[in-house]
């Protein structure tokens, strides 16, 4: 699967770009704040339905702008899909083949793509909530019942705390327990199967990136010795006290632990740059082989923070992939591809194309 062009249109300083993608590799190169990383973040907004940089819509739009364009080809083996995204201050339009009302899951499924940005290292550093959006992002798209299993527990606990909020009897939330023991119990099932089979692949990678062992621990979100019913009923009283639901997939948190330490503590935030990117090559790798397609990974500015050694080794994991690869930096010449990539320039939001 490669993204074959791309457009956009008042999307940041992006007033008007229209890109031909390499099929392999593709390097857009520029100064600081000319446009490559506003570029990156068109292209994963046209795959997610959502900036990778958590901007909110309204810093997105360009100024004078009421909206943004985003359109794009992607070639799945002999297929080409056509994708769009408009969004503005009304609301998000989502087009899949010129079929408009899609969802963020469509567009997920049509253009399934990873990035490897200037702060990756939060996957690593921050709370567990990076980590969780990591791991289902991976079993998102190795189990095709996933997202609906993830909504129903995810509505089931929003009303759940609702209940509690209102200061719930024991009555009442025994009518949404049940509900939310039985959505729990399969969210974490079709978590921790993915993550049995993929754990050994993932601390392979991370481990290569690095430089060093890792390890990676799955915690489910209640204690080990109960089912999450019985630990809804003993921890009832401390939800009701504090207005939500103490247990459940939604504290779950992957522990990760290097040299035999936690990996947040980590001394440099390059090597936890370095950790978490082996996460990501990893768990993209898990998720190519089992859908049977190849994911675009875009790698923005990779060259930060990372001296020769360290960036030669995220760069060979990367290329082992055999996935699209779309790599933005300030210095051509940091980055070396193992065949000649298509090479652009990034000025000014503008973009020119350096060789055919």
């Amino acid at each position: 699967m490669s993204v074959t062009s791309f457009r956009a249109n008042g999307f940041r300083c992006l007033a008007e770009v229209s890109i031909e993608l390499d099929p392999n590799y593709s390097l857009i190169y520029g100064a600081n704040a000319s446009g490559k990383t506003s570029l990156l973040e068109a292209l994963a907004y046209l795959g997610r339905g959502k900036s990778f940089r958590g901007a909110p819509t309204a810093s997105l739009i360009q100024h004078g702008c009421s909206e943004f364009v985003l359109f794009g080809r992607v070639r799945s083996r002999a297929r080409e899909v056509a994708l769009g995204v408009r969004n503005g201050r009304d609301k998000l339009e989502i087009r899949v083949d010129g079929e408009g009302g899609r969802s963020l899951a469509d567009l997920a499924e049509a253009l399934p793509l990873q990035v490897i940005d200037p702060e990756v290292h939060k996957l690593v550093a921050g709370g567990p909530e990076e980590r969780r959006r990591f791991v289902d992002w991976l079993v998102f798209h190795v189990k095709h019942e996933y997202l609906d299993v993830w909504r129903r527990f995810r509505r089931t606990l929003r009303q759940r705390n609702a209940v509690l909020r209102q200061g719930a009897t024991d009555r009442e939330l025994a009518v949404w327990d049940e509900e939310f023991a039985m959505t729990a119990a399969r969210v974490h099932q079709l978590r921790a199967e993915v993550l049995d089979d993929a754990v050994g692949e993932l601390e392979s990678t991370a481990a290569k990136v690095l430089g060093a062992p890792v390890r990676f621990r799955y915690e489910r979100g209640w204690k080990a010795d109960k089912d999450i019913a019985a630990q809804l009923v003993e921890s009832r009283g401390r939800d009701v006290q504090l207005g939500s639901t103490q247990y459940g997939p939604h504290r779950a948190d992957l522990r990760i632990e290097a040299s035999d330490r936690q990996a947040r503590r980590l001394v440099s935030r390059g090597q936890q740059k370095l950790l978490a990117s082996g996460m990501i090559v990893g768990a993209t790798d898990v998720a190519q082989r089992q859908m049977g397609k190849k994911i675009p990974l875009l790698l923005d500015d990779p060259a930060a923070e990372l001296d020769e050694t360290s960036l030669g080794r995220l760069l060979s994991a990367a290329y082992e992939l055999g996935s699209q690869l779309i790599v933005t930096c300030l210095d051509r010449d940091r980055i070396e591809f193992p065949a000649e990539p298509r090479v652009f320039h990034v000025e000014h939001g503008k973009l020119s194309l350096e060789n055919p």
